[in-house]
């Protein structure tokens, strides 16, 4: 299976430079946020492919057409995927979450995640902690995405919210048997 993952920042070598051929391959479409709704609804009608995507922290308005995974485990042709949008809470904007928070909206997919046995790709919109997050607190890691990669050892870690401008970008890296895809603007992957 061909992914395209998605985050942030809209790629122009996709929508503004349009070409059916881009997309052709591509079988699944995941985005971890903070992409505009017309970007995405875009997306899913000039692919093939479906679009499953988490919220970021300044996603107002859902897209058309696509698959919402914001707190859920969705089983996709096989491909269990568990997503969480938003970042750590550092302003009274919508999507943002304090680790207490986070640690609660995960604890109600406990039993999805237990009937699953557990999951394929672990989803979300802001970085795990200590893996690809900053110092600041809008960019810091959520510590129970740590314990949830650590637990489960799922085969992907797909997140966004770090930008490759913000120094230290890496767009791929194994953290165990896990791969950490940062998902800024465009990133390929195959199942």
């Amino acid at each position: 299976m061909k992914i395209l993952t998605v985050a942030d920042e809209e790629s122009r070598w996709l929508w503004d430079f349009y070409d059916k051929s881009k997309l052709s391959d591509i079988d699944l479409i995941l985005s971890a946020g903070d992409l505009k709704p017309e970007y995405l609804e875009f997306l899913v009608t000039m692919s093939r492919a479906d679009v499953i995507y988490v919220n970021g922290n300044h996603d107002k308005k859902n897209p058309k057409g696509c698959i919402c995974a914001d707190g859920k485990l969705i089983n996709y042709k096989g491909l269990r995927i568990l997503g969480f949008g938003g970042s750590m809470r550092y302003s009274s904007g919508e999507n943002q979450y304090t680790e207490k928070e986070m640690r609660r909206r995960i604890s109600r997919c406990r039993f999805s995640i237990f009937t699953n046995k557990g999951f394929d790709i672990l989803l979300t919109h802001a970085p795990a902690a200590n893996i690809n997050d900053m110092q600041d607190l809008p960019h810091k890691g959520f510590e129970c995405f740590t314990y949830l990669i650590d637990r489960y050892k799922p085969e992907y870690f797909i997140h966004g919210h770090v930008h490759k401008t913000y120094g230290n970008f890496v767009w791929e890296q194994k953290i165990g048997k896990t791969t950490v895809i940062n998902a800024f603007e465009r990133y390929i992957i195959e199942i």
